[in-house]
């Protein structure tokens, strides 16, 4: 969240980033829940110096009715400080509510517009396949192939869910192990996430863990739920930790399976591996001084460009237009592949996204770090972004390899992870 300072401060800036990025939000209305808990707190501060002044009196030689009379004192100013304990503590979570909804403050180059209308494209990394056939799409593929089995995963956990079979199994843990080689030789550490997180967990990063507009997975009878990232398992690591400058910045890769409920998702945009209720990804996550966070972010997304590079699958770098922003984020890159049995001849679609949610998050949960001989510690900047994600990759994968048989080649880079196998075939 926003510093409350920040946003006294700079009150104007904040109304206009609100309005660019489509949230209302009654920000006058906040400044007044901040000045009324700021009054209470000081009502508070002021009777627990009374507290602590009539304590030190006590401590002294004093006749019987002096100290009959103190005590009675220290019992009123206790019931006084209680009374404006609950007070400050009530104007408090009324601010702070109200402070969780506004969103992070947006870079000056991000483009300015609602929905997806204002995405900017960057930059394109090779062409759209031309097949001298009419291409097929991911799922007629997969059925040839006896890759995916839909009817299977309905049957069992219902609507959306799905079976990998034979070759597209070994892809499954070959697109990992791949995307993995290249962040662990970039200096990344390795982690397998937990698939569940404590809701504040979740409430920290920026994701809702409850409501009826949440996309996640909540576990009944408990405070946890089923992760729709390892953003979330990886962010919340180094909750309410202070971390030595000297080890900044950390980088991890994370693998973890990822749930999401999809909630309103429909159409033929969404058919098929691309918008599903589980899959596997490895994402790359980086704690860091606030000074290094844009360039990081362009490693990120460099590093998200060299995968697809290497799955030889034509892909263009979007910068991503203010209404179309998530409440953390700073700045967002999305990656879109080519997709030629998407739509009627051919699509983008998003494969990766990488942002910098700058303190963002860090604020909500107090990871902060220390440099050499400063006391005060800062809050880090924290970046996230998809190494891959397996289902739309299959779908870039499949759709971009196959020959006019119905077969797919496998991309160089990826068959030495698959028992070096070079086309699939039935």
């Amino acid at each position: 969240m926003l510093d409350i300072k920040f946003i006294r401060e700079n009150l104007d800036a904040v109304k206009k980033n609100c309005a660019d990025r489509g949230v209302s939000i009654d920000l006058d209305r906040l400044v007044e829940l901040d000045e009324d808990y700021r009054n209470k707190q000081q009502v508070l501060e002021d009777v627990r110096r009374q507290q602590n002044d009539t304590a030190k009196v006590m401590k002294q030689k004093l006749a019987d009715d002096e100290r009959a009379k103190l005590i009675d004192q220290g019992k009123k100013l206790k019931g006084e400080a209680d009374a404006a304990d609950g007070a400050a503590g009530k104007a408090s979570d009324e601010r702070d509510s109200l402070l969780r909804q506004i969103p992070n403050m947006t870079h000056p180059d991000a483009p300015i517009g609602p929905g997806e209308t204002a995405n900017r494209e960057i930059r394109v990394h090779g062409k759209p396949q031309k097949f001298g056939f009419k291409a097929r799409d991911h799922l007629e593929l997969g059925t040839m192939n006896d890759l995916i089995d839909f009817e299977s995963g309905a049957k069992v956990a219902g609507q959306k869910f799905f079976y990998l079979k034979n070759e597209a199994a070994l892809m499954e843990l070959a697109l990992a192990q791949y995307a993995l080689s290249i962040l662990v030789a970039d200096g990344f550490t390795p982690i397998v996430t937990p698939d569940l997180a404590r809701a504040s967990i979740l409430d920290g990063i920026g994701f809702n863990p409850r409501g009826n507009e949440t996309q996640i997975y909540s576990i009944e009878n408990s405070d946890l739920c089923l992760i729709a990232t390892a953003e979330i398992t990886l962010g919340g690591m180094l909750q309410d930790e202070i971390i030595d400058a000297s080890k900044l910045p950390m980088k991890f890769a994370g693998f973890s399976h990822c749930f999401r409920t999809e909630a309103g998702a429909a159409g033929k945009e969404s058919k098929g591996l691309y918008r599903v209720h589980q899959f596997t990804k490895v994402e790359m996550f980086a704690f860091c001084a606030p000074e290094d966070s844009e360039k990081i972010h362009e490693e990120f997304v460099g590093l998200e460009e060299k995968i697809f590079q290497g799955l030889e699958v034509p892909y263009r770098v979007v910068d991503i237009g203010t209404g179309d922003l998530g409440g953390p984020a700073y700045r967002k890159y999305d990656l879109e592949a080519w997709m030629p049995g998407r739509g009627e001849a051919g699509e983008w679609g998003e494969v990766t996204s990488t942002s910098n949610c700058t303190d963002y998050q860090a604020r909500r949960l107090k990871i902060r770090y220390r440099k050499e001989g400063e006391k005060k510690p800062q809050f880090v900047h924290m970046l996230n972004g998809t190494a891959i994600a397996n289902s739309r990759a299959f779908i870039a994968v499949f759709e971009n390899g196959q020959n006019e048989d119905g077969s797919i080649t496998i991309p160089k880079a990826l068959s030495p992870y698959m028992m070096n196998l070079k086309e699939i075939k039935r």
